[in-house]
């Protein structure tokens, strides 16, 4: 297959089961809610080493939010919705909760035995003076804080999400490399209910299972370090001299099937000479994305 002038491989990224949620966070100004999402979205690129993965899904005008108020919405992800609920409240705690004029929704729907307390954890930190308010048959906290209130729904909706989807770009260098990796996040971005969880929604350091180290559950993916051809195993086709991978997760695989197909054909620039996806043989995740077929 070829797109563009662009060689789509035939491979597969193979993603995995996460449990997820969604923060609408709100401000008196878009620019505090935008701060508040992006330090609350902040050390959340893999599990591997952090406690969720997240990102701003979108930016929210203030006639979608709860309150009328200028808001985005965030996507977290964590393996099961304990490891979850302690993210989400730490985060909100630390990063929302903190943010000057901010409140904090949920932005799933709430299902019995499916939800994590929020703001019926964050209560306490009003030592006493907080209460709480039901407004049509949902309970919200405020919180006393220096410069009014903070707001805070009370339970927060999760579903099982997808984590994990992937593609690499393999380009002649690194700037026509990294302009259609960038050409890629800007067309995923417009799509809803996906997050790109990377700095910028863009991967330099593509991993692979293992290490040579025992201590390391992954390592650096050397078959496509271009510094590495002729020392090991290497990936990489005649020409090709910088690879980025885009990772993204979703609150379902549909939503992450089209993300791939979106930024796929982005991607497909001049200077850019193969597209392909990483996978572990089908060992680490049960939903496999087909890049030929997500493309025909």
């Amino acid at each position: 297959m070829n797109i563009n002038g662009v060689t789509i491989e035939d491979t597969f990224a193979e993603a995995f089961p996460m449990t997820g949620a969604r923060l609408i966070v709100t401000a008196e100004s878009p620019e505090w809610a935008q701060t508040a999402g992006r330090v609350a979205t902040g050390y959340a690129s893999s599990v591997i080493g952090c406690d969720v993965e997240a990102g701003i899904e979108r930016i929210v005008p203030a006639e979608e939010t709860p309150d009328g108020r200028p808001g985005v919405s965030l996507l977290m992800f964590a393996f099961n919705r304990d490891a979850l609920q302690k993210a989400v409240v730490n985060r909100v705690g630390q990063c929302i909760l903190t943010c000057p004029t901010t409140a904090c929704y949920n932005g799933l729907p709430v299902v019995k035995d499916k939800s994590i307390r929020v703001g019926g954890n964050l209560r306490f930190f009003g030592d006493g003076h907080q209460f709480s308010k039901k407004l049509e048959g949902i309970r919200y906290w405020r919180l006393p804080v220096m410069d009014g209130e903070f707001v805070c729904e009370d339970v927060f909706g999760t579903m099982k999400g997808v984590a994990g989807g992937n593609f690499l770009i393999l380009g002649e260098d690194q700037a026509k490399a990294l302009a259609a990796a960038e050409s890629a996040v800007q067309a995923i971005g417009k799509l809803p209910n996906v997050i790109m969880p990377f700095p910028g929604g863009v991967v330099r350091s593509g991993s692979k299972v293992g290490s040579k180290y025992k201590k390391l559950r992954a390592s650096t993916n050397d078959a496509y370090c271009p510094t590495l051809r002729g020392l090991v195993q290497s990936a990489l086709p005649e020409g090709v001299n910088a690879v980025y991978e885009i990772v993204i997760d979703g609150l379902d695989l549909a939503a992450v099937e089209e993300a791939t197909r979106t930024g796929v054909r982005a991607a497909c620039q001049p200077g850019v000479l193969h597209i392909t996806a990483g996978n572990y043989g089908g060992n680490l995740g049960p939903h496999h994305l087909h890049l030929r077929k997500l493309l025909g």
